[in-house]
């Protein structure tokens, strides 16, 4: 019998611990990384997957997501949201963060219909407002913030829900009625009461909600997301990027990308790079809108960030170690032994390529990510080259007895 179930043999090892990428085998049994050297005899493991000329990482993590799906959708202005498996698996990624999509009276639903039946690891922000994204008028509804039952839902399902969001509200001036930060105050007060970080997208409103006066708000460990929407005075006139982000960095506030449909922009972006602000994390936005364009999937927005001139290894990091330890999942984003075996096999295309951000503007930069196979507990999710598969002449001999339309067939029937 086979001492390991599955061999990655002949790629190069990412490791986050040191932001390393060396050559190197890495075996897999029950779902776990068993164990990883510069070599591993092919006949130690029952399936061996040729990774030559590919980095193996952790599987990544999308920490701003939307993957609860509603049909038909509730009403014309709501979030339409992504299927979890369809767009995730398919770019390397193993584990979704969705970023507010459901609210403590409809968190449960999503628990029951998306988190506990995908294979996809989802982790999840609470949106403070009742019904959360999926009803927009819940967003705006000073009634519907009650940190102390979103606090209450957060810690029942501590497992799944990392964070409390604050979203999209009240996008005009302040009123007796809707306090300017009546929204982000309300998630901070629930994070503090379930011990959570907060998640923020909110437009700046000067001068009753400046964007240093956002930020200020925050605690050490929440997060911005967003970070290069146009929206927010990143750079002086001189092209500088202000005093006050570094200030808030240097305090403890995260910066996510948080790409978005109009959340990103190569003005914003380059400008801030260029004086090495990078962004903490690297994540999407992904929702029904933006799957076509301008986010596309998750490596598509880290290789806009390499083509941007940021080093694979830190790239790789923002998508891998960085997000699991800003939600506390220190037991994700790694390739140490013992850790749950999720893993994304990528190619880094060389050449020149284009890459478009939310005001139909271009970048022309250098290489591209893409995704050969995902791994999610050990199991083989997404292998569009069939490297985890046989030839089929020297297929066994179950794959002659029970094709797999007969097989599909049948389980219809």
């Amino acid at each position: 019998m086979a001492e390991y179930d599955l061999l990655l043999q002949g790629g190069s090892l990412y490791d986050p611990a040191d932001k390393s990428i060396r050559p190197g085998d890495l075996a897999v049994k029950a779902g776990r990384l068993a164990k990883k050297a510069e070599h591993i005899p092919a006949e130690s493991a029952q399936t061996v997957v040729d990774a030559a000329g590919c980095v193996i990482s952790p599987g990544l993590i999308d920490l701003h997501c939307h993957i609860f799906p509603v049909f038909p959708y509730p009403r014309e202005d709501s979030l339409r949201t992504t299927n979890a498996e369809e767009h995730m698996f398919r770019c390397g990624v193993t584990t979704a963060v969705d970023a507010g999509t459901c609210g403590w009276r409809n968190f449960g639903d999503f628990k029951e219909h998306v988190i506990d039946r995908t294979k996809l690891r989802v982790l999840a922000f609470l949106d403070i407002a009742a019904k959360g994204m999926h009803y927009t008028d819940s967003e705006q509804s000073v009634a519907d913030i009650n940190p102390k039952i979103a606090a209450a839902v957060a810690q029942e399902w501590s497992a799944v829900i990392v964070g409390i969001k604050s979203a999209h509200y009240w996008a005009r001036h302040e009123d007796a009625e809707h306090p300017a930060f009546a929204s982000i105050d309300g998630a901070r007060e629930a994070a503090a009461l379930s011990g959570k970080i907060v998640m923020v997208d909110s437009i700046p409103i000067p001068p009753e909600r400046s964007y240093p006066a956002i930020l200020a708000r925050l605690a050490p460990g929440d997060i911005h997301t967003h970070v290069f929407a146009q929206q927010f005075p990143l750079l002086d006139e001189q092209g500088r990027v202000y005093d006050y982000m570094w200030k808030e960095r240097e305090r403890g506030v995260r910066f996510d990308v948080g790409h978005g449909s109009g959340s990103f922009w190569f003005r914003q972006a380059v400008g801030c790079l260029e004086q090495g602000f990078w962004p903490d994390t690297i994540s999407t936005d992904l929702h029904h809108q933006n799957v076509t364009g301008p986010v596309i999937d998750l490596l598509y927005v880290m290789s806009k960030f390499y083509a941007m001139g940021m080093p694979l290894e830190e790239v790789l990091y923002r998508a891998t170690r960085a997000p699991a330890l800003a939600v506390s999942h220190p037991e994700l984003g790694t390739l140490e032994e013992g850790a749950c075996a999720d893993l994304a096999v990528l190619r880094v295309r060389q050449g020149r390529f284009g890459y478009m951000d939310c005001g139909g503007a271009r970048l022309t930069g250098e290489g591209r990510l893409e995704c050969v196979a995902t791994l999610r507990a050990g199991e083989v999710v997404f292998d569009p080259e069939a490297r985890s598969m046989p030839e089929w002449r020297e297929a066994p001999e179950e794959y002659w007895k029970a094709p797999g339309l007969l097989r599909s067939w049948t389980l219809w029937k």
